[in-house]
């Protein structure tokens, strides 16, 4: 078998196992030296925006090179560059060549090969380079190899970029199908399913469970007195007042309009679960009153109506605990309401 049937043979092994950069690069670089002749073989990536070249995978096999693998040189000092902006694949003076590559002058690299990994898009990521301190000429094999060897590498290096884009961008879609875009709270969807996970955490851990509905009394008003502007704005505000009255431990959600939901551990089921949940609406009552500092405007806000249940997660369904609170809010808001019509008969007697 000649050298270059064996160096294929074992190219076609490489890439059809490799399932990583790694994979594929380590024996490449191998495979690399053995054509080149030279002592050391690397694979460098140019990171620009920070001024630097890493070697991130290196093989030396002889014992007057050896090439730092995990290293960061100065972009500067790097052979790589004067290679790339050159155009020139190979050099045997590479002192001579480029007199202020440092690195390669404290290394004590003589002779130098070189072929840049670009993407898709024709973006450098890096260079694939062999290395010798001494002057090796360089065989005819050598630059094909090394030219195919930085498109494979080139070619991997865009697959896992947009595999690591699919990732990102499957990610950002569950994360908004589970956000509010106004709030950045979660939303009801997100709630629910968080709830039935708290449940069921209570029920293994013998605790109730705290539900909170918050409902934006006169809300409408201020929409249509100010617009739907100020009225995001408004809601917006509110809901990180809402966050700052909540334990860490707790999820605060949007649950539709004007409507905002708590939800949280409580104490355990063998006490009085009341305490917990009437400590919860207070907390959540008192942080929705008072002056509300808007881009534009302030308003002075009376109050939302606050209903908090805590419920035996044992024998209770997330949307059977969702109801009971908002029945719990809706007393609320009809013993506001009677308040206030109270208070304007006996302003009027």
């Amino acid at each position: 078998m000649s050298a270059m049937e064996f160096l294929i043979e074992q190219l076609s092994d490489s890439v059809s196992s490799a399932k990583t950069l790694e994979d594929l690069a380590r024996p490449m670089l191998e495979m690399l030296e053995a054509a080149t002749g030279l002592e050391s073989a690397y694979l460098a990536v140019v990171e620009p925006d920070k001024g630097r070249q890493h070697i991130l995978f290196a093989h030396n096999a002889g014992d007057g090179l050896a090439i730092p693998e995990g290293a960061y040189v100065p972009w500067t000092d790097t052979l790589c560059r004067h290679a790339l902006e050159e155009d020139r694949i190979y050099t045997d003076d590479a002192g001579g060549c480029w007199g202020d590559a440092q690195a390669a002058h404290q290394l004590g690299i003589q002779t130098c090969a070189s072929a840049p990994v670009k993407t898709d898009d024709g973006e450098i990521y890096g260079a694939l380079c062999a290395a010798s301190a001494r002057q090796t000429p360089l065989p005819p094999i050598a630059e094909p190899v090394l030219r195919l060897f930085a498109r494979l590498i080139g070619q991997q290096v865009e697959r896992e970029l947009t595999a690591a884009k699919l990732r990102k961008a499957s990610a950002d879609l569950a994360t908004n199908a589970a956000t509010d875009a106004l709030t950045g709270l979660p939303n009801r969807r997100a709630l629910v399913d968080a709830l039935q996970r708290m449940l069921a955490q209570g029920a293994r851990s013998g605790q109730s469970v705290l539900v909170g509905f918050v409902d934006m009394d006169d809300f409408k008003k201020i929409n249509d007195a100010h617009g739907h502007e100020v009225g995001d704005e408004f809601l917006s505000a509110m809901a990180k007042q809402l966050a700052n009255s909540v334990r860490a431990s707790d999820m605060l959600a949007r649950f539709g309009s004007d409507e905002f939901v708590v939800i949280g551990l409580g104490p355990a089921l063998g006490e009085s679960p009341r305490t917990g949940a009437r400590a919860l609406a207070d907390r959540l009552a008192e942080n929705t009153i008072g002056e509300l500092q808007l881009k534009h405007m302030t308003i002075d806000y009376t109050g939302a109506s606050v209903g908090v249940v805590a419920v035996d997660p044992r024998t209770t369904s997330a949307e059977e605990a969702l109801r009971q609170a908002d029945v719990a809010m809706y007393a609320v808001k009809h013993s506001r309401r009677n308040m206030i019509h109270d208070a304007g008969a006996t302003l009027s007697d």
